[in-house]
């Protein structure tokens, strides 16, 4: 292996360098790649270092597995946070979304299975979304009274217009890709 090409792994985030190109997959398919606290640090770290690697041109982003890019909030996680814990899991979401968006190099989503929640708003960050033909895209966690808590309902309005961000958000939606 030489110095282009080099391997890092995580627990819940496999993260690859061949070449010019960052791998970053996310890393936990018996839950759906669900995003919990563990996996979104990694998440952070491994887009850090692609960031601050001269030899990294760009990203690529996945979920592992056939079912799912990001089915959202890690909901057993959830289920026992306090306020102030849910506001810092949005918090460190928030950091997240806006690396990726504003990496200074283009992250390409390979979307596959489902993203939704927090899973749809990493794949709004990327620069490029590529969805295969059994993509989900949705914010449903309306339905459980909770809102895109990265920064998804700016994005969602930038990319497919206000009528259209308001209808998926507040109905809790999931489309096609």
């Amino acid at each position: 292996m030489n110095s282009q090409d080099s391997l890092l792994q995580l627990e819940n985030v496999l993260y690859e360098k061949k070449g010019s190109i960052a791998y970053v997959t996310l890393n936990r398919p018996k839950v759906l790649n669900a995003l919990n606290k563990a996996l979104m640090a990694e998440l952070k770290a491994a887009f850090e270092d692609s960031r601050d690697d001269s030899a990294v041109r760009g990203v690529i982003l996945t979920g592992a597995g056939d079912r799912a890019f990001a089915a959202g909030a890690d909901i057993s996680e959830l289920a026992n946070d306090t306020a102030v814990e849910a506001e810092e899991k949005s918090r460190i979401g928030q950091a997240v979304t806006s690396l990726i968006e504003n990496l200074g190099k283009p992250v390409i989503a390979a979307v596959n299975g489902f993203a939704l929640g927090g899973g749809c708003e990493l794949a709004m960050a990327c620069t490029i979304r590529l969805a295969a033909e059994t993509a989900k895209f949705g914010q449903p966690e309306v339905k459980i009274g909770t809102m895109p808590g990265y920064g998804g309902s700016q994005r969602l309005a930038r990319l497919v217009g206000k009528g259209r961000a308001l209808q998926i958000i507040l109905s809790g939606q999931i489309i096609g890709a």
